[in-house]
């Protein structure tokens, strides 16, 4: 070997010696690619595997880096920092469930890892599980010096609105290290969301890395969560600008283009995201979705766009279209607005289609969501029968376009989904803010937040039920507003956002008392109002075993018996085996019709959603000769489950021409034709009676042809045709 090779090699070898992993990580943070790039290849040349395995990484060669670790882990004495920089590549690739096992795995090893803690409350935080804060916590009180940890808890902060604890560990972390990127991000989205420049934090970041598209992506996910879904993508595009190669912000920008509605830009920049390696399940899923829409048709008119499956669309449009034009006539006149354009609501009969336009977004989900001007709901076909009423949700939804239009998205989370909870009990009774046994117990054990900590409860719940609780409060918080100060109250309250105003800003200038004397009040008032039930909510519950007991062994006075009593405990609750239902079961087998009709109606005022029990209720009514009262019950059941049941809409349908509703009776017999009945010729001529009836003979003459077309020889349809043509308008 000649001299000058022998000591290139030696040179070259001291160099990969001297080379750590996180001289490479840092050249990388400060934006000097070549430079990094150069570092993470000497690494793979190093003679240990967890080396190699960061150098891999480094170059973006994931198995590679992947096969490594695994490499490393093997060896007897390993410890535990493998697992977590083995977990935090898993979880970069999109596998947190195997991530967090190795971070539980390392924590098995060293009980005091504040990085393994640190990599769980990463997992937990992009989850939205109510672990992220504990696992930080944890994480800072074993090595209060991690910056990344204090990055995180700001981040974890801001997203439940807390800017002020999110500065302060924005600080924490700056002051351990002067280039915590992330920590500079989250006080430039701290600045937006005071509506005040970010520039100074910006120019700070570019000053270290100019290439650093991380931190606007930062920034963007804390606008989406704050609902400012227009300023989000704004900031998508600036980290795009800045590192055209973070395909992480290519894919959210496509996902919020969806939001918005921009279907084909966001195809575009989910499938460049896609084809480059970054293909976590909001990538994916998204991209299938955007697929699956060729399945969909559009509908619109001047003040709607409706997407709808188009098995489903013939059904659903002009239900969904009707309530639409309710909801923008009750809203223009109360919020004394008038939105600048269409509203979009998007159906999805397939929950997992739905729950993709949601993925990513905490405290939402179950029924539907807005974006802006955007709203996904679950089509009723995605729900099991009395789980969904589209009607509230609708009205619920389009409570947001209005709220969000008004304050241009500065609101916070508790106030716009509390008014929109509320909304629905404006709409109906039927549809008001119901005391479920969760909120009992959370009013019980004294599980209510204060007003101003109220949007951590949507965000990052602290116990599986705090989502539903917070939704509960939020909406009871607006019905105690009105009834102390009154309903105008509510729309100030709007306005004071719309104004800028922050809460306790709020609450001085439109009810003139501190949040403190506010939450006093609100709590007094919700235990009063709810004292009996939480009082007898053990009782309640026992009493309800019983009944369930006796009712399986069909000793129906004992039912009936116990059911009167415990009812009165607490009567709010109508979910599945509820009082009502065993009561009316009971009254049913001794042949007690009209207890079993009083019980229902009960049932059905108290917000019972249970379609068999509401028709059955119909049939009781309408066998009394009360045909109106059926056909407003089985109207109810439509708001439920209009899908997939001919039979409703024939029926109803007949209540309503019967009572000479001709206008209603077309829509519910048009519905029965678009459920493919079993005879279909018999629908189409039902449809055209009821069109004649009600003066509409164009469409009347198109469904008796239809009719006619299925059934040449149908007498009926023939005999209506020839009514038709002999009619004087023709």
């Amino acid at each position: 070997m000649r001299i000058s090779t022998l000591i290139a090699t030696l040179l070259l070898n001291a160099t990969v010696l001297a080379a750590a992993p996180a001289d490479c990580w840092r050249l990388r943070k400060h934006g000097q690619e070549r430079e990094s790039q150069s570092c993470f290849e000497l690494l793979t040349k190093n003679g240990e595997a967890a080396v190699r395995a960061e150098g891999f990484w480094g170059l973006e060669q994931w198995d590679r880096a992947n096969e490594q670790f695994r490499l490393a882990t093997q060896s007897t004495n390993s410890g535990p920092e493998i697992e977590v920089r083995w977990g935090m590549l898993l979880h970069e690739r999109f596998n947190d469930k195997d991530a967090a096992d190795l971070f539980r795995e390392a924590l098995s090893k060293d009980p005091s890892n504040a990085d393994a803690y640190l990599g769980l409350a990463i997992v937990s935080a992009d989850s939205f599980d109510g672990k992220a804060l504990h696992y930080v916590n944890k994480s800072l009180t074993l090595d209060p010096k991690r910056a990344k940890a204090h990055e995180l808890a700001a981040s974890l902060a801001l997203e439940n609105d807390d800017r002020d604890l999110a500065a302060a560990e924005a600080d924490k972390a700056l002051d351990l290290e002067s280039d915590a990127l992330d920590a500079m991000s989250v006080h430039a989205a701290i600045d937006l969301l005071n509506e005040h420049s970010p520039d100074s934090w910006l120019a700070r970041v570019r000053a270290i890395n100019p290439r650093y598209g991380a931190a606007y992506s930062h920034i963007a996910r804390q606008l989406e969560l704050h609902y400012r879904q227009d300023d989000a993508v704004t900031y998508y595009r600036k980290a795009i600008a800045a590192d055209p190669r973070l395909w992480s912000a290519h894919s959210d920008l496509g996902i919020g283009l969806m939001r918005l509605g921009q279907q084909e830009e966001a195809q575009k920049e989910l499938e460049l995201s896609y084809n480059n390696g970054y293909r976590d399940a909001a990538t994916v899923n998204s991209l299938r979705l955007l697929d699956s829409y060729k399945n969909y048709i559009t509908v619109r008119d001047q003040t709607t766009i409706l997407i709808l499956k188009k098995t489903e669309a013939d059904l659903l449009r002009p239900y969904f279209q009707d309530e639409l034009h309710r909801i923008i006539a009750a809203y223009n006149t109360k919020y004394r607005l008038t939105l600048p354009g269409p509203v979009q609501v998007e159906a999805y009969p397939d929950h997992e289609d739905f729950a993709v336009r949601t993925m990513g977004m905490p405290g939402l989900g179950a029924l539907g969501v807005t974006f802006g001007e955007v709203i996904a709901i679950d089509s009723p076909s995605a729900r099991k029968p009395g789980d969904f009423n589209w009607g509230a949700t609708l009205w619920h939804e389009m409570s947001h376009v209005y709220v969000l239009t008004a304050t241009k998205n500065r609101v916070p989370r508790w106030f716009t989904e509390g008014l929109a909870v509320h909304e629905e009990g404006e709409r109906s009774p039927e549809w008001a803010n119901r005391i479920t046994p969760e909120v009992i117990i959370a009013i019980r054990e004294k599980k209510l937040l204060p007003v101003l900590k109220l949007d951590r409860g949507f965000v990052y719940p602290e116990y599986p039920s705090q989502v539903v609780v917070s939704y509960f409060q939020a909406g009871s918080i607006c019905d105690f507003v009105k009834e102390k100060w009154g309903e105008s109250k509510l729309l100030e309250m709007v306005h004071s956002y719309a104004d800028r105003k922050t809460t306790p800003e709020m609450i001085k200038s439109n009810l003139d008392i501190t949040p403190e004397e506010f939450d006093r009040q609100y709590l007094m008032w919700i235990d009063k109002r709810y004292a009996f039930q939480v009082s007898h909510f053990d009782q309640w519950r026992e009493s309800l075993k019983a009944i369930l007991a006796a009712a399986r062994e069909k000793r129906w006075d004992t039912v009936i018996k116990e059911a009167t009593i415990a009812l009165p405990l607490y009567p709010e609750y109508v979910g599945e085996g509820s009082i009502y239902e065993l009561l009316a079961d009971a009254y049913r087998a001794q042949n007690d019709t009209k207890a079993e009709a009083r019980v229902l109606s009960a049932y059905q005022r108290a917000g019972g959603q249970d379609p068999a029990l509401l028709k059955h209720l119909a049939d009781i009514e309408e066998h009394d000769g009360n045909k109106r009262e059926a056909a407003e019950t089985l109207s109810r059941v439509i708001y439920i489950y209009p899908v997939n049941d001919a039979e409703l809409h024939r029926h109803l349908g007949d209540l309503l021409y019967d009572q000479q509703f001709y206008d209603q009776s077309a829509r519910e017999y048009a519905a029965t034709v678009a459920s493919n009945p079993v005879d279909k010729a018999g629908a189409q001529f039902l449809l055209a009676k009821a069109y004649l009836a009600a003066g509409h003979k164009n469409e009347a003459e198109e469904s008796v042809l239809a009719a006619l077309e299925i059934a040449p020889g149908y007498v009926p349809a023939q005999k209506l045709l020839l009514e038709l043509h002999q009619s004087p308008d023709k």
